[in-house]
Parts: C-alpha cells; structure tokens; sequence
C-alpha cells in the first residue's frame, strides 16, 4: 500500500490542477489597458499568488487530502476487506471437510476477512467460545487499522479553518497596515490586496476543511460496515469450520 501513496500525490495534484485549469481571473491587476479582453490567467497560480505563503501550504495539504481519500477509495471496500472468491473457496473448502486446505488457503489470504478467521482458527483448539472472541478481537483490531489511515482527514477538517483564520489575519494586517502607512492619501490597492488576501485564505481553509471532515464520517461509516459483514460471515464460517474440525480430529486430520 505504501508504495502507491507517491502515485496517489501525482493524481491528487493533477487533479486539483485540472479542477483549476486555464480560465478568465476575477482579479483585475492583470487587465490590460485601455478596454481590451482581460488575458487568461491560471487561476491556480493566481490564487497561489494572493494567498501567499499559508495559501501554498494549504494547497499542499489539499493535495496530500486527495491522495489520501483515493486511498481510502480503492482501500475501504467490502470486496478488498472480504473477497468474494475468498468467501467461496473457503465455504468449498469446508464443505468438502478438507479443514487443512482451509488453514492454507488463509495462510495466504491478506485481507480482513482472512486475517480474522485464521485467528479464530488458530485458538480453535481452546474451544469455539474462545476462537470466536480472538476472531472478533482480530476483526476489531484491523477496523482499527483502517480508521487510523484516515484519522488525518479528521486532523485536517480541524486544521483548515485554522490555518484559514491565521490568513485572514494576515491579510487584515496588512490592509490596516497600509491604512496607517499611507495617511491621507489612501493606497486602494494595498488596501484591497490584503482583504483579497484574507477573504482568499479563508475560502480555502473551509473549502479542505469541509469535504474532509465529510469523508471522515463517510469513511468511518463505511469502516463499521466493513466490520460488521466481515465479523459476521467469518463467525459463520468459523462454526462451519469447528464441526468438521471436532468430527475430523479423533481420526488425526485436523
């Protein structure tokens, strides 16, 4: 998986790129004189330039948000978590009663699903009451997992209005800034250039902040899902497993 996150920034940067391609800016400062058509400007690159500093580190973090929630895309998902192939083999599997098929089979199987019922499997032996509660605590633990790897969206749905609020600090500052610098004769472009800078940096403060916080929920929803088909079809199995595990092991084939 971790080999696939600089991918994911490359997509996630395109991304954000293409969202904000080669259009007509708002911003004036640019326009040519006297009347013409104002020229085509980038407006990534313009909102870079007003926004400064704290705007370029927004869009970084913005970039890392959509690599992150393409991962939890192509990573959260019922059939990684529990393949169906998995599920039909191992029902094939213990139906035929070939119980040390199954341990093989799972030994090779990375997925949740996997993971959990060869758990179950291995404390088998202590009872099925007790191999139940280790698949259940090896299920909990990997949905544990998976709710980590998108905590950071939960870190920057806080973090964007604050860094936001910071900006439209900055800007503030600055338009009072050049209020009291220039006395009577007031300088409405500096003027103007901070609350362009401030009202700027907000905007991009909650536009991260609110998808992120959105994805966080729809991500740990889809995780407690997960969880629950997943706990639920390998304790079925599991039982499966443990009656031609106890019938098949007087003869020594388990």
């Amino acid at each position: 998986m971790a080999s696939k996150k600089p991918l994911l920034v490359v997509v996630g940067f395109l991304a954000l790129f293409f969202l904000f391609g080669d259009v007509t800016a708002l911003a004036q400062e640019n326009a040519a004189a006297g009347g013409g058509e104002p020229p085509q400007v980038n407006v990534l690159w313009w909102l870079i330039k007003v926004s400064g500093w704290i705007g370029l580190f927004i869009l970084i973090l913005s970039i890392y948000f959509v690599a992150v929630a393409i991962q939890a895309f192509l990573q959260l998902k019922l059939s990684v978590a529990m393949p169906p192939e998995s599920t039909q083999a191992v029902t094939e599997l213990i139906e035929a009663g070939k119980t040390r098929e199954v341990v093989e089979f799972l030994k090779e199987d990375d997925s949740m699903y996997g993971q959990s019922l060869l758990a179950g499997i291995a404390d088998l032996k202590y009872g099925l009451d007790d191999a139940r509660e280790k698949l259940d605590r090896k299920a909990e633990a990997l949905s544990g997992d998976m709710e980590r790897s998108i905590s950071n969206l939960a870190v920057l749905g806080t973090l964007g209005p604050m860094i936001g609020l910071l900006g439209t600090l900055k800007g503030m500052i600055t338009s009072f800034s050049a209020i009291a610098i220039s006395g009577t004769s007031l300088d409405a472009s500096k003027i103007a250039e901070g609350i362009s800078e401030a009202l700027v940096l907000t905007f991009e403060g909650v536009f991260l902040s609110v998808p992120a916080i959105f994805l966080f929920s729809f991500f740990r929803n889809r995780i407690a899902k997960i969880y629950s088909e997943v706990s639920i079809t390998a304790d079925d199995h599991l039982r499966a497993f443990a009656k031609q595990f106890f019938k098949n092991k007087p003869e020594g084939s388990a």
